[in-house]
C-alpha cells in the first residue's frame, strides 16, 4: 500500500506514519519541514499548502491513501483534496466530535446537526474549521472520504498533555487532588488504536462520518489514575473529592484537572458517544493500563511533553502545585491509598 500522509511530525500523524512503517507499507510525508524528521525509508515532501505554489511537491505521484490531520482553513483543505483527487484512492480525514451543534446530547451519533461552517474560510474557531473542512472534502471526493471524528486522544507522543500532566503529578507523590467519583466513566481512544482503524478502515473503503473512541466507560477516572501511580511507582496517596466541592472551589473541569468532564457538566456528552459505526468496522481500544505505562516509559525517554507540529502553543494543561496545595488543605478527604 502506498500512503501520503499529510502532515506526519505530530501526535497523531506521527502514530499514522509509524503504524504504516510497520505494515511494510511505502509511505510519502507532506508537511512544512518545520518539526522534526519522519522515520527511516519515509520519503519527504515539502511544501505549505497555505501559500501560492505551496502544493507543487505534490504535483506528480499516486497514492492508494491520504491520511490528512489539518485544522487550519477550510479552503486549503479542499485545495489539497483538489489537487489529489485524481491520483489517490481512498482520503482519509481525521476531524474531531468538536464539530457537533450545542446543545450536544448524550449517545451523539454521526447523524447529529453540525456547527455552522463554511468550506470556503480562511478562518475561524476549532470547531468550524474541522466542520468546515469536512464538508470541503465531500464535496471533492464524496464518498471517497472517511471523516474520523475523534474524541479525547491519550497515549505516547501527546503534544496536549493532559495524560502527562497527571502522569508528572503522580509521580511527584504525596496527596494528589482525585476529582470524584472515582468510578466516573473516561471515555478515549488510544493514539496508537486510532491509527490502526484509520488505516484499517480506510484500506476496508469506509466513507463518511464516523465517531472513533472507545466505548463509554472503557475505563473510570478512578482506574486511570490508579495506573498512573503504578506505572510510576509513585508513593502516591489519591484523595478523592467530591465533583460538587471542586466546581464550587471554583476549579474548572478538563482544564485545571485533565481528561475530568463531572457528570452534568455541559461537556459530559464528550465521554458519552455512540461508537457503534467504528466498532461495527472493527476498532479494538487496548486497556487504558497499557496506554497509561507506554505514556510514561515515552515520558521518561523525552522528558517533557513536546512542541504541537504546526500549531500554536496551548495554555499548559492542569492546576499549578501552589493552587493544588491550597484546595487540598481546604477541601481534603480522608486519604485513600494509591
Amino acid at each position: 500500500m502506498r500512503l501520503l500522509m499529510l502532515g506526519g511530525t505530530g501526535f497523531v500523524g506521527g502514530a499514522t506514519v509509524a503504524e504504516a512503517v510497520h505494515r511494510g507499507w511505502s509511505v510519502t510525508v507532506f508537511n512544512r519541514g518545520r518539526h522534526g524528521a519522519p522515520p527511516a525509508g519515509v520519503r519527504p515532501l515539502v511544501g505549505d499548502r497555505t501559500t501560492p505554489g505551496g502544493l507543487t511537491a505534490l504535483a506528480d505521484g499516486e497514492w492508494d491513501l491520504v491520511v490528512d490531520t489539518w485544522d487550519g482553513a477550510p479552503r486549503a483543505a479542499r485545495t489539497a483534496a483538489q489537487a489529489l483527487s485524481d491520483r489517490v484512492g481512498h482520503y482519509v480525514y481525521v476531524s474531531s466530535g468538536s464539530v457537533y451543534a450545542p446543545p450536544v446530547p448524550a449517545g451523539v451519533t454521526e447523524q447529529a446537526p453540525l456547527v455552522d461552517a463554511d468550506p470556503d474560510a480562511l478562518d475561524g474557531d476549532y470547531p468550524t474549521l474541522k466542520a468546515g473542512a469536512e464538508k470541503a472534502l465531500r464535496a471533492v471526493l464524496g464518498d471517497r472520504v472517511l471523516l474520523a471524528r475523534a474524541g479525547l486522544i491519550l497515549g505516547p507522543g501527546e503534544d496536549i498533555g493532559r495524560l502527562p500532566w497527571w502522569l508528572h503529578r503522580v509521580a511527584r507523590g504525596g496527596d494528589v487532588l482525585a476529582p470524584g467519583p472515582a468510578d466516573l466513566p473516561v471515555q478515549y481512544v488510544d493514539v496508537r488504536d486510532l491509527a490502526v482503524f484509520l488505516l484499517d478502515a480506510a484500506t476496508g473503503g469506509l466513507g463518511g462520518p464516523v465517531n472513533v473512541v472507545s466505548r463509554p466507560g472503557h475505563t473510570t477516572m478512578g482506574e486511570l489514575l490508579t495506573a498512573g501511580v503504578t506505572a510510576t511507582s509513585a508513593v502516591a496517596r489519591l484523595r478523592w473529592v467530591d465533583p460538587e466541592r471542586l466546581l464550587a472551589a471554583g476549579v474548572k473541569p478538563w482544564n485545571d484537572l485533565p481528561v475530568w468532564i463531572p457528570a452534568g457538566h455541559e461537556y459530559r456528552w464528550m465521554q458519552q458517544v455512540d461508537v457503534g459505526r467504528a466498532y461495527a468496522a472493527g476498532l479494538s481500544c487496548r486497556p487504558v493500563a497499557d496506554t497509561v505505562a507506554d505514556t510514561w516509559a515515552w515520558l521518561r525517554q523525552v522528558g517533557a511533553v513536546p512542541g504541537r507540529a504546526g500549531r500554536p502553543a496551548r495554555e499548559p494543561a492542569g492546576l499549578d502545585p501552589a493552587r493544588e496545595t491550597e484546595l487540598l488543605a481546604a477541601l481534603g478527604e480522608p486519604a485513600t491509598p494509591g
